[in-house]
Order: C-alpha cells, then sequence, then structure tokens
C-alpha cells in the first residue's frame, strides 16, 4: 500500500469505472446548461436510487431518487412529500431531520434562484421529508455524496470536486480538491474517510485536507458497519476491510451495478441498477431483493 500522499491522478483503472466517469460527467453538463424539468402527468416512482439511509428512531429505510424521496419496506415504497425533487446527496442526521443536495423540482420556487442554476446546495427537512428549506449554498452546489457524522456534515460538491465539511450547516470549511465517486467517515474516528476514486481507493487521516493512496482496487460506493468497512466495486463485486487498512477481501456480488450502499447495524442494503434495492443480514456475503422497482 502506498503511503505517499495523493497528488496524481495515474490512468483510469478499467473501462467500468471510466463509464461511471462519462455518465457522471455527463449528468454534470446536462444540469449545468438544462433547466431542472417539472415532473411528468403521473408518479414514475422509484427511480436511480441516489441514496440510501435509516432512520434509528424508527428503522425508516429512506431511499433519495431521481424522482423524490420514497420510504421503503420489504416489498413496497411510499413517496415522501408532493415533490419530485432529484435528490442526489442525502443523509438522515437524527429523527426526522434529513439534509439532501441536487436538483429541485420547478413548482418549488422556494428551492431556485433565478440568477442561478437549479442546485439545491444543502437543504434540510425537519419532517422526515415531507417539506424542505434551503440551509446553505443554494444554486452553487450539488452534493453528490453526504455523510452527517460526529456532530458535523460532510459533502463532496460535484461541480467543483470540493470535499466541504460543516458544523452548523450553514458555513463550509473546504479541506481539498479531488475527483471521488463516494466516500465514508470513520464512525470512531472523526478525521479518518476512505473514498472510492477512478484509480482506487484513497483516505484520508486528517478530516479530508490531505488523501493518500489506499489501494488499487476501484470501489463506487462505500458504508462502515459497526467493525468493517463495506464496500462494491463498479461491476457490483461487495467488498470488505479492516479499519487498519488492510487489503480488499471479497465478500459477495450484488448482480449489478451498484448506485449505493448504507450500513445499520447488522443489515446492508445496496441500490443496484435494474435490480433494486436489496438487503444482506450476513455483512454482505449473500443478498436478497428487499424492493424491486414496478
Amino acid at each position: 500500500m502506498n503511503q505517499q500522499p495523493w497528488r496524481s491522478w495515474p490512468p483510469l483503472a478499467g473501462a467500468a469505472v471510466a463509464l461511471l466517469i462519462v455518465a457522471a460527467v455527463v449528468v454534470a453538463v446536462t444540469w449545468e446548461n438544462e433547466p431542472a424539468a417539472a415532473p411528468q402527468a403521473g408518479d414514475p416512482g422509484v427511480v436511480h436510487v441516489h441514496g440510501l439511509d435509516v432512520d434509528e428512531d424508527d428503522g425508516t429505510l429512506y431511499a433519495a431518487t431521481h424522482t423524490g424521496l420514497f420510504r421503503i419496506s420489504e416489498g413496497v415504497a411510499q413517496r415522501v412529500g408532493q415533490r419530485y425533487h432529484d435528490l442526489m446527496g442525502f443523509t438522515v442526521v437524527g429523527p426526522d431531520d434529513l439534509v439532501a443536495s441536487g436538483h429541485p423540482d420547478l413548482r418549488d420556487e422556494s428551492l431556485q434562484r433565478l440568477d442561478s442554476p437549479p442546485l439545491l446546495g444543502l437543504v434540510s427537512s425537519p419532517d422526515g421529508g415531507q417539506t424542505w428549506s434551503p440551509l446553505s449554498l443554494l444554486g452553487k452546489t450539488d452534493f453528490h455524496a453526504l455523510e452527517a457524522a460526529h456532530g458535523r456534515i460532510y459533502g463532496w460538491d460535484a461541480t467543483s470536486g470540493r470535499f466541504m465539511v460543516s458544523a452548523d450547516r450553514v458555513s463550509w470549511d473546504t479541506r481539498s480538491s479531488i475527483q471521488l465517486l463516494d466516500f465514508a467517515v470513520d464512525p470512531a474516528d472523526p478525521d479518518r474517510i476512505v473514498a472510492g476514486t477512478p484509480e482506487g481507493t484513497v483516505a484520508s487521516a486528517d478530516g479530508g485536507r490531505t488523501w493518500r493512496r489506499a489501494g488499487d482496487q476501484p470501489v463506487a460506493v462505500l458504508a462502515w458497519s459497526d467493525s468493517d468497512l463495506i464496500a462494491a466495486s463498479p461491476e457490483g463485486t461487495v467488498l470488505t476491510r479492516t479499519r487498519n487498512d488492510g487489503e480488499w477481501e471479497t465478500l459477495g456480488d450484488l448482480g449489478g451495478q451498484p448506485e449505493s450502499l448504507h450500513a445499520e447495524g447488522t443489515i446492508v442494503y445496496a441500490s443496484v441498477v435494474d435490480r433494486g434495492i436489496l438487503a444482506s443480514r450476513d455483512g454482505g456475503r449473500t443478498w436478497t431483493v428487499y424492493y424491486a422497482p414496478r
């Protein structure tokens, strides 16, 4: 494992990762040059899950999607609220306390600035996703990855590549600039962060200010369980490693391209293209369909 600071980007590691990056760039360019679209007639349901998280108070699994927020129970998806915001980054802070980013439903003028692109910045919901209000960076930032941990909000802005941290959800500290696919904050250490990049894994020991190489295995999504880090490759191979930065070990397979990953207690959830939301009750070794899109 290379312990040198992460300063340069070697050639892309594999066609699958390259496709992920091209897709991300296309989406970012589209949103910067075209206005957000209002929903068409009829509810499209769950489309492209960008984020998964659980409200620890009642065990609700939330799915943040291209077409709004949903509460997911086994086999059933229930829309939350009346808006179809394209929620890119998403995380649960506490009971009914949610924050998100992405692009607004055009029917909601309170989440738009006429002189700025349709970017949510950081928005908050105090009622479990029924309503949303702007907190900071409206029209300026599109967090594609968000995590609430240690009394802070950690975010990666897809429009600029900035890794940012906020203690109050209003003012932000830009820690570094980096191209990444996803990141996870160690639940035992607020300064220890592991991220998946196009070229492999990187890690930070100072809250995202500097990064070093932590392996050549490309990973698309990551989540920390109670003891280990769990990840999935762009192809869907499920991997794990301990907090000691050991080598990745193969656990299982998702059977498709991962969209998001979340670990909660003894259960790991994953959203997978064309398969829906899967659940594992053995740490990621075997998976069953928890919710299949209609």
